[in-house]
């Protein structure tokens, strides 16, 4: 059995690559092999998001804070708030993150496969993402 007491990791800084905004991720657990599963607090401060993403072995998210969107390729967008689960299927390319003017914390859960847990994508554009509020709140 292993305890990390809250506080014991540093946080970081979300990668310009993989993130607009500001977002900070505090790492929570990663398992030693041969179990592969990572999860990290992220936190979003409002607007921002990650880039286009899609994991090898799916994702879930926690939401635990806030009020955030979540939206997969070619698909509608979704507001998610404390409580909510969501599940990302294998290979789903998609995005999250937080609503315009509200923050967003979530715990992200996966796993990885050959050593990676996602494979990054192209960023969400500001026009990709103010138009999918502007679908939402019709």
């Amino acid at each position: 059995m292993e305890i990390k007491r809250n506080g014991s990791q540093p946080s970081a800084q979300g990668p310009a690559e993989r993130f607009t905004g500001h977002v900070r991720v505090d790492p929570l657990h990663q398992a030693p092999a041969p179990a592969r599963v990572s999860c990290a607090y992220v936190t979003f401060e409002p607007g921002a998001r990650t880039a286009w993403h899609a994991h090898p072995l799916g994702q879930t998210l926690v939401v635990t804070a806030g009020c955030g969107r979540v939206q997969r390729w070619g698909g509608p967008l979704e507001e998610i708030r404390p409580g909510d689960v969501v599940w990302i299927a294998p290979g789903e390319k998609h995005w999250h993150g937080a609503a315009p003017a509200t923050s967003m914390t979530h715990i992200a859960i996966q796993e990885t496969l050959d050593g990676q847990a996602a494979d990054w994508m192209e960023k969400v554009s500001d026009e990709e993402y103010l138009a999918g509020f502007a679908q939402h709140e019709e």
